[in-house]
């Protein structure tokens, strides 16, 4: 049987009946009804943030963000990201501007944004890899000395915190995922957070295909509205949160224990002063093991995943298309060919765990030989 690298906090069948009651008596399905909003006000106290949206996906959260703040010319992102990211700034007609990253938690590098800030760039879209912070005070900083607007994609950092609070208040808009493979899911979902109430209304209105209260349609929007059922998922999940965090907080550090012993092996350091969700249990296999230790794993049933590689912008769409810019990427590039994220999920056994650590030591010392 192999062990994956994620699985969904499923809620028990009998918690989600009470939530399929009330949708099957009222026969909404979506629209807004009584389910998702009950399911945004759980989010707004979870998650301690004023405005929230609920999406069908992350991606379309993304999408509907960018076009809200009416972005032009060119956006500087990172290239160590998931495709959802640099895709919603190309099907928005934006240049992606790639910047490497820092090399302790994998973010976009301040200091190389403002370096690429031109006459053309009117935002920045960065990325809480794994759910570690940004560097958000200093991106704010730059953001505010050269009047851009800022978006986080926030996919890896739901109910993260730091001494400030949430991560989620910072930017112009925060989006979230709420697919399965995330520590809070509904399934397929997605959300924007947004402390300025007119930002969220026209995110409202732009998941909606533009329509206003009085049926105007004011902007070409699209159909973005999440289910009535994925919300009732994510009710009955939300409960189940910090249990699995914790649950996951567990391993993490068990990991961090045992193969911080291993040569050949870097771990990551964990942000100070901050409350992660740990989704994510990235390494670093130096000396050009990575790959090696990808398959050994999988020829033991043990599912690991090269998260992010390739890098974005050495993918074919991106390294062909005259659209995207970028110059030299050293850490991300370093970093992209030597990551593992390794079996981190709340149903994961300490037998399991024992498993996954004695095979990478004993698969790192034969290749060491």
């Amino acid at each position: 049987m192999k062990i994956v690298p994620n699985q969904p906090t499923m809620p028990p069948l009998e918690k989600m009946m009470p939530y399929l009651q009330r949708i099957w008596d009222s026969k909404i399905l979506s629209n807004g009804g009584a389910i998702s909003l009950a399911l945004v006000d759980e989010l707004k106290i979870k998650l301690e943030v004023k405005n929230i949206e609920l999406f069908s996906s992350g991606t379309l959260a993304l999408l509907a963000a960018i076009k809200t703040l009416g972005l032009q010319g060119e956006v500087i992102t990172t290239p160590y990201t998931f495709a959802a990211t640099t895709n919603a700034l190309i099907w928005n007609n934006l240049t992606p501007i790639f910047v490497d990253i820092e090399p302790n938690f994998f973010n976009i590098d301040p200091k190389r944004i403002e370096a690429a800030i031109t006459p053309r760039t009117s935002g920045i879209l960065a990325v809480h890899s794994y759910g570690n912070p940004c560097n958000v005070k200093e991106i704010n900083r730059i953001a505010l000395k050269h009047n851009l607007k800022v978006i986080y994609d926030a996919a890896h950092a739901f109910g993260v915190s730091d001494k400030d609070g949430s991560i989620l208040k910072w930017g112009d808009i925060s989006v979230l995922s709420l697919h399965a493979t995330k520590v809070f899911g509904t399934g397929e979902g997605g959300a924007t957070i947004s402390s300025d109430y007119k930002i969220s209304e026209n995110l409202r209105r732009m998941k909606n295909f533009g329509l206003t209260s009085n049926q105007d349609i004011v902007e070409p929007g699209f159909n973005g509205k999440i289910s009535e059922i994925n919300c009732a998922f994510g009710l009955a999940a939300l409960p189940l949160y910090e249990e699995a965090r914790q649950a996951r907080k567990v391993i993490s550090e068990r990991y961090r224990s045992e193969l911080s012993k291993i040569n050949g092996i870097l771990i990551p350091p964990e942000p100070k002063h901050t409350i992660l969700n740990y989704g994510y249990f990235p390494i670093l296999i130096t000396d050009g093991f990575r790959n090696y230790l990808w398959e050994q794993l999988l020829a033991c049933n043990i599912v690991a995943r090269r998260y992010f590689y390739p890098l974005m912008a050495n993918t074919t769409f991106y390294r062909t298309n005259p659209t995207a810019k970028f110059e030299n990427l050293p850490v991300s590039n370093s970093v992209s060919e030597e990551v593992l994220c390794l079996p981190t999920h709340s149903n994961l056994t300490e037998a399991d765990q024992d498993y996954i650590i004695e095979s990478i030591a004993k698969l790192m010392l034969k290749k060491a030989k």
